[in-house]
């Protein structure tokens, strides 16, 4: 009995005259997916993607968490597919579910009839399959509130699927679908987390990292590159951009007040990221910044440092605390990486009393003592790409 897998949409399905452009994205991303496990046919048809195997011994399994993390989806169901006949309905759902019925106390049948020229409604399909189910299970009861397991029978044009278990999908929207931006992806627990949000919006990632070789370690450096492979799971392809800093964080140092330095730190890599972005064909820059999390994310902070662009900044994790921003890169799997005791950049040279509400003129007043555009020429010219998944 060979399994496939449903994939129903989720908000694409409001979309009014541009529905299509999102549908055809999402059907080659979910085929770019596939294609990477095995060969697969992959269509679609009434709000739903199907995944059918092409070979025997498909690992439906890796099918089935490969889809769960493509946004644009909001549910994935295992089924097997039947004749549109009321016999071989009931016949297959007791083959494909009976032994998931042995093991139950309460169940119920949930029927849809998609195809409209079926002669029975809904509720006659339900009732119909639910009762022959139940003379074979003598010790099952029907229960139409939380009962241990549904059974789903839908009627569509091919034929009719029998599924259980529905699975919750990513839900958002398809990859790409809303445009490019550039992730400031440092090996912290934010940054990931702030990238698979704005993913989920339907934004294509590609991500920039800044390094301070010898302050900080190759190990902290393939730190963010598992991150950003981690992504890949739900992103698809990302291009990381490492981006040499040293010098600039050392032209800080040896020139500015020390208050300043994570300020002046982060609007360089702000114009730089911007620049890179441009490069990539990026539209915005993401950030894993959380408003009052430390000192260069409070909102005065943030005002100078985003002054240096032109571009949009999204910000994503900006209203959640750290409790909940690790939950959700647990969910994601970053949060074990981005614990690995490997310092980055950002931790180089802190001041031991930075500037919590600096003012514009004052900061300026402190990069007009650096060469901005050379340090900037400098670090772009060494800039070294990876391009992941």
């Amino acid at each position: 009995m060979q399994e496939v897998l449903l994939l129903k949409c989720g908000e694409l399905v409001l979309k009014g005259l541009n529905r299509r452009r999102f549908e055809d994205k999402l059907l080659r991303i979910v085929r770019d997916r596939m294609a990477r496990i095995g060969a697969f046919d992959v269509w679609y048809m009434q709000s739903t993607l199907y995944v059918e195997p092409l070979e025997e011994g498909a690992d439906m399994d890796a099918a089935m968490d490969a889809a769960v993390r493509i946004f644009g989806i909001n549910s994935v169901s295992r089924a097997v597919c039947c004749p549109k006949d009321m016999e071989a309905i009931k016949s297959t759902a007791e083959a494909y579910l009976g032994w998931r019925l042995e093991q139950a106390r309460t169940f119920k049948v949930d029927a849809k009839r998609a195809d409209k020229k079926f002669p029975l409604g809904s509720p006659e399909i339900g009732r119909e399959v639910g009762g022959y189910l139940a003379e074979l299970h003598p010790g099952l009861k029907a229960q139409m509130h939380e009962p241990e397991v549904t059974v789903t029978v839908e009627i569509r044009d091919k034929g009719a699927y029998i599924s259980c278990e529905r699975v919750r999908g990513a839900g958002g929207m398809p990859v790409g679908s809303n445009g490019r931006a550039m992730l400031l992806l440092s090996g912290g627990i934010d940054s990931p987390v702030a990238g698979h949000m704005m993913a989920k919006r339907g934004l294509e990632l590609g991500a920039v990292h800044f390094y301070s070789y010898p302050y900080t370690s190759q190990e902290a450096l393939d730190k963010v590159l598992h991150l950003a492979e981690i992504l890949t799971d739900y992103c698809g392809k990302i291009t990381v951009s490492t981006v040499p800093f040293t010098e600039i964080q050392l032209a800080i140092r040896d020139n500015c007040m020390e208050d300043y330095f994570t300020i002046l730190m982060r609007r360089f890599m702000m114009r730089i990221a911007q620049r890179v972005a441009e490069k990539q064909n990026c539209g915005a820059l993401v950030t894993g910044e959380s408003l009052g999390q430390v000192a260069s994310q409070t909102m005065e902070a943030m005002t100078c440092t985003e002054a240096v662009c032109t571009m949009p900044v999204f910000r994503p994790a900006i209203g959640l605390d750290k409790e909940e921003i690790i939950d959700r890169a647990r969910a994601i799997g970053t949060f074990e990486t981005s614990s690995l005791p490997f310092e980055d950049c950002c931790t180089v040279f802190t001041p031991r009393h930075p500037q919590t509400k600096p003012k514009l003129d004052k900061v300026e007043a402190q990069e007009r003592r650096l060469d901005v555009e050379g340090l900037i020429e400098r670090a772009l010219a060494g800039v070294h790409r990876t391009t992941l998944g």
